[in-house]
């Protein structure tokens, strides 16, 4: 395809409060930490950074807070080459924060507050719709209110837009016209919460894929971390990608990364076995750089990766 994808990511955008120590806490336990780090992130952010930093034309809607944070998370997303003319600053909230815990392993734990994330409406969704009618991937995540995300999945199916949503955080009882999009795509135990099986093998991953097809995905895909990837197509055959061997340090955002890739090759009308190989390199070259969206690699980091 000749020019750059266009791709729009409706979804969270925080200020990630990163405190890196040797390992994480017990329940109960007390550590001294080493650092701690002001990172921009959010699913959404992360995801719209990623696949920027890939060579799509990325659109954003959100919402930031009136803080001070909000200002620094909006120059964030600019700076990236984003637009950000659907990102709306809420009066009287704060912009959503994510306090992130990271071991030396690589490891990590993250308690969201959602502030501005919270109050993205439908209306949000449907105030820009011109930028659903440009693109060609529309990438979603669970960080903002169910019924805006569903409002951006119908939207986008009006004007024929593929649809990827990953999954996260996972809820339960998620409604089942949220699983009926083009492409859905959670880790582990998102798959298992989502599909009430133990995804604890390929086989169960395998399982698991299948079920949320029979959910109304048209295409499945269960990352396994450093593992690799399950994936079963549009005709109900699955697969598996190896992961790749990688030095993990931070991996905060290898999921977003994996989201951001894999929606520009699909953008790209890639082969989709090798579209999940090239999100698995993405999420790998992520996991070797600490933040979230400073992590995000170049299209040339993955390739040569891949």
């Amino acid at each position: 395809m000749n020019g750059p994808r266009s791709i729009l990511v409706v979804g969270s955008i925080n200020m990630d409060l990163v405190v890196q120590s040797a390992r994480l806490p017990t329940p109960g336990e007390t550590l001294i930490g080493r650092s701690i780090s002001e990172i921009p992130g959010g699913k959404g952010a992360n995801q719209a950074v990623g696949a920027a930093r890939l060579g799509a034309n990325v659109s954003m809607i959100g919402r930031i807070g009136d803080d001070a944070f909000g200002g620094r998370l909006l120059d964030g997303l600019k700076s990236a080459g984003i637009d950000t003319g659907g990102v709306r600053s809420t009066e009287g909230s704060s912009s959503g924060i994510a306090i992130i815990g990271v071991e030396d392993s690589g490891q990590n734990c993250i308690t969201v507050i959602p502030g501005a994330n919270g109050l993205v409406t439908p209306e949000d969704v449907s105030a820009a719709e011109a930028l659903f009618s440009a693109a060609d991937v529309l990438l979603l995540q669970l960080e903002i209110p169910l019924a805006t995300v569903r409002a951006a999945i119908e939207l986008a199916k009006r004007h024929g837009v593929l649809t990827v949503l990953d999954p996260a955080p996972a809820v339960t009882d998620l409604p089942p016209e949220m699983l009926e999009v083009d492409v859905v795509c959670p880790n582990e135990s998102e798959a298992s919460l989502l599909t009430g099986i133990g995804v604890s093998s390929r086989t169960a991953a395998e399982k698991a894929a299948l079920a949320l097809q029979q959910r109304g995905a048209t295409r499945a895909i269960i990352t396994l971390g450093d593992q690799g990837a399950v994936f079963c197509d549009k005709n109900g055959e699955c697969g598996f990608v190896d992961g790749f061997s990688v030095h993990a340090v931070d991996t905060t955002a290898a999921g977003d990364a994996f989201a951001a890739a894999l929606g520009l090759k699909l953008a790209e009308a890639a082969d989709f076995r090798d579209a999940v190989r090239f999100a698995c390199a993405a999420g790998a070259v992520a996991a070797t750089r600490e933040g979230a969206q400073p992590g995000m690699p170049s299209r040339d980091d993955v390739e040569k990766l891949v």
